[in-house]
Parts: C-alpha cells; structure tokens; sequence
C-alpha cells in the first residue's frame, strides 16, 4: 500500500474554492483503480495546545494507494490535469509527501 499526504495551502481567500473544485472530482477519483482512500481534511477545532494547526488557508489530503502504479496512474489522469489546471491559480503551495508503511 502506499500512503500520500498532500499539504495544500491556498492563496488567501481561495481555500473554499479550491475545496469546491475538489470535491467535485472525488467521484472520478473514487472511480479510479486501485483507489482506498481519498479525501481532505483541515485543522479540529477545540482539540487542545498539544495540537499543531495547518492554519486557515490549509487543508491535507490524505490517500490510499493499492499500489505505486495505481498512483501513478492517478496522477497522470486526465481529471487530475483538468482539476490541476482549474486551481493552479490558487494554490500558494503544494507539498506532497509519498509514504510506504514502515
């Protein structure tokens, strides 16, 4: 399996818009083979100090791969240029991090 954890931090005032574009391409992505987890996630609120914020104009995604192929797939697929395309703009920065089970 592999894991990924993209940081996506938006230019201000783009999160939302951002977030809209995304989730209106999870479906494909949901679709895609070799696809177990896709989705975002932004700072809890109300958690405690022990908790490190993103901040406001960050959210993560976090994935599943079945494989390093079906990620690799993903990423060259055509709703991933489309959505990449549509919310180039708005991204202040994008990192992303590739992860196997340790």
């Amino acid at each position: 399996m592999i894991h990924v954890i993209a940081i996506i931090t938006a230019k201000p005032g783009m999160r939302g818009a951002i977030l809209e574009a995304f989730h209106a391409n999870m479906p494909a992505v949901h679709a895609e083979q070799g696809c177990i987890e896709y989705g975002p996630a932004a700072d809890a609120e109300r958690i405690g100090t022990f908790q490190t914020k993103f901040g406001p104009e960050t959210f993560v995604v976090i994935e599943k791969w079945e494989t390093a192929d079906a990620l690799k797939a993903h990423a060259a697929s055509p709703h991933m240029a489309a959505y990449g395309a549509k919310t180039r703009e708005m991204i202040a920065s994008r990192i992303i991090h590739v992860l196997a089970p340790a």
